[in-house]
């Protein structure tokens, strides 16, 4: 599992324990008859089932390009591939735990609405706390261990100092001060890699160094970063708040 993909495992874990204790102090559901003890139970037993098939949601949404700058349209979605096998999660879950055995299928239907708000909420609250931390790498303090990722690159590169590192399809192009060149590799599976640079996922197909900014400029609502030899790098809606509050520009 990436680094990325262990920070997201941890957001929507505290997003569903935080969830679970909501709505046993609320008896949502109509679980308020239950004893305090045994509500809590039964909200986390269904928290983690809905953040664990939550997260394999969210990770095959990654690759859908039409969600970048649009967080509403990632709700939705995720919204609408969790709720359908939640219904019955929790239909099948409120019965054997509240009552040792399923209740009438009938009484179905009346759980679409509520799993749906809740899930919708959980959802919303993932997707925007993901917006607003973009995969920060840091410098090591022990410079006779250098980042993991420089052995990726050709020979010719790995006395150089890194530029950025773009994504292009299945490939990484490499930027560097010496030239640049093309590793298969996942981006995703490269900030793991970094750490140990002084950088940040500017955008879902970039990574910059932070020493190689040499200005930045904003159009379309968006802004882009001026990078060492006149290379430029977006930087996304999603991630701009955050880098910018950091000192990026």
């Amino acid at each position: 599992m990436t680094g990325e993909r262990r920070r997201q495992l941890v957001r929507s874990f505290w997003v569903a324990l935080a969830a679970a204790l909501v709505l046993t102090l609320t008896g949502a559901f109509n679980t308020g008859d239950a004893p305090f003890h045994e509500r809590l139970v039964y909200w986390l037993i269904v928290m983690a089932a809905g953040s664990v098939w939550g997260q394999l949601c969210q990770w095959l949404l990654l690759g859908w390009k039409d969600m970048e700058g649009r967080p509403w349209l990632h709700i939705a979605a995720l919204t609408a591939m969790v709720s359908a096998p939640m219904c019955l999660f929790v239909w099948a879950a409120t019965g054997l735990f509240f009552d040792g055995e399923l209740r009438p299928i009938s009484s179905l239907p009346l759980l679409v609405l509520p799993v749906v708000t809740v899930t919708a909420a959980v959802s919303a609250l993932i997707v925007f706390l993901a917006r607003a931390t973009p995969v920060q790498t840091h410098a090591s303090a022990d410079a006779a261990k250098p980042a993991r990722f420089i052995q990726r690159l050709p020979l010719r590169l790995r006395a150089s100092r890194l530029i950025a590192v773009e994504a292009e399809d299945h490939y990484l192009r490499v930027h560097t001060d010496a030239g640049s060149d093309l590793i298969l590799m996942r981006l995703s599976d490269a900030l793991d890699e970094l750490e140990g640079l002084e950088g940040a996922q500017t955008h879902r197909s970039w990574w910059v160094a932070k020493d190689s900014v040499r200005g930045a400029s904003r159009g379309d609502g968006r802004a882009t970063l001026t990078l060492e030899g006149g290379l430029t790098a977006p930087v996304s809606r999603r991630y701009a708040k955050a880098l910018r509050e950091a000192g990026w520009y």
